[in-house]
């Protein structure tokens, strides 16, 4: 396999300073989610709740609806929650429909309304500014944004589709080629898949087709995955070091078959063993992102406090990537509980960290309320603060 690797060096906060400089040299527009409309979206039954354009903070126990809120949140700007692929999963049990209202102010002064809704049985609608979408691919990227939850863990746990899932997720925000060129390899591959899986023995001509639909797309898609890649481990690398403190190396690598030969003639190749299996063996749908601690797999080598370091510092990374990268935009970032297991010193700065100039609009859950609020108040932040309880939101 052919790897592309990165690596930088930096010493502490005046290197986060210098890369925030070098990455993102300009004045950014920041997107501002002024108020959330929900009705049945899980357990939150009915709710309007207004935002601070800097920091929110909802506390609670484990539960109560805290996270439901972040997903709402996400919802609007995926079209999709982040846990429940199933729209049905996200009514609320005891109604036969949800609906969610954002209303957004950006720093430019354009306001605009998100609206979406799902019916059991029914095609989900998503509309702006009162206009349905016809695709709903057309919206990803208009509203950025950005989650850290402790279910990032499975980046380094889980199985290839994840990581790839995340440079998919980055990448779409910011190209909208992109994402059109992964429907059509994805639709390809699957298509190229049934006549894999037939009884009679395909036509060579058809399964060409489809091979040469993939084989266009496929080359932008690893042409954009590996450049991506490229630039997004060094702004990695600084935050990671920044976050940990430690002397310890960080570098992703980017794993493609394509990097062997390209995709037309690797599906040719692999045709016959292909038909036996029933399915693919090679692809772009088989790339990885190896995720590397002092050379070696953080997935065997490193500690819990490691792989959490990790994960968070690749998703402040995804962040300023975004900005650099999403036509100068600042996105909405989430943090949903993911101080648990960190001391005091690291959370504060953390919490100083996102609620810099650098960062625009930003949502924390957490179970320990006197904590954060103490964390928060030596910021010396505009923030607010709302309790969870039972789908319940109020503002304290």
């Amino acid at each position: 396999m052919q790897y592309q690797t990165a690596h930088t060096a930096c010493s502490g906060p005046d290197e986060v300073k210098d890369m925030v400089e070098r990455y993102a040299p300009f004045v950014t527009i920041a997107s501002v989610l002024k108020q959330l409309t929900v009705y049945n979206y899980k357990n939150i039954k009915e709710a309007v709740v207004e935002f601070s354009s800097n920091v929110n903070c909802l506390v609670g126990h484990n539960g109560e609806g805290k996270t439901n809120v972040l997903d709402a949140v996400y919802y609007l700007s995926f079209c999709r929650s982040s846990t429940n692929f199933n729209d049905s999963l996200v009514i609320n049990h005891d109604a036969d429909f949800m609906s969610l209202v954002g209303d957004y102010r950006h720093e430019d002064g354009l306001e605009e309304k998100v609206q979406c809704s799902v019916r059991r049985g029914h095609k989900k609608t998503f509309k702006r500014n009162g206009k349905e979408y016809q695709r709903l691919s057309d919206h990803i990227g208009r509203i950025l944004l950005v989650m850290v939850s402790p279910q990032d863990q499975e980046l380094i746990i889980g199985g290839s589709e994840l990581r790839r899932r995340f440079m998919d997720m980055v990448i779409s925000q910011y190209d909208a080629d992109y994402l059109q060129q992964l429907i059509r390899y994805r639709k390809a591959l699957q298509q190229r898949n049934s006549l894999l899986r037939a009884e009679a023995e395909p036509e060579a001509s058809f399964i060409e087709i489809y091979e040469e639909e993939m084989a266009h797309a496929g080359e932008v898609i690893y042409d954009r995955r590996r450049q991506f890649v490229d630039e997004f481990s060094p702004i990695f690398q600084t935050i990671y070091k920044e976050l940990s403190g430690g002397d310890e190396a960080v570098d992703l690598t980017y794993r493609s078959h394509v990097a062997e030969m390209s995709l037309r003639d690797l599906l040719k190749e692999n045709r016959a063993k292909d038909r036996v299996m029933g399915f693919s063996l090679k692809g772009l749908h088989r790339d990885d992102l190896d995720m590397l601690l002092d050379g070696f797999p953080i997935k065997r080598e490193g500690s819990q406090g490691q792989n959490k370091t990790f994960v968070i510092a690749m998703k402040l990374a995804q962040f300023d990537f975004l900005k650099r990268k999403g036509s100068h935009r600042t996105p909405v970032l989430l943090l949903d509980d993911i101080f648990d297991k960190l001391d005091e010193q690291r959370v504060e700065h953390i919490v100083r960290m996102v609620s810099g100039n650098h960062f625009g609009q930003i949502f924390i859950t957490d179970t320990n309320r006197a904590f954060l609020l103490s964390v928060l108040e030596r910021t010396g932040k505009d923030f607010k603060l709302f309790s969870v309880v039972d789908g319940q939101i109020r503002e304290d």
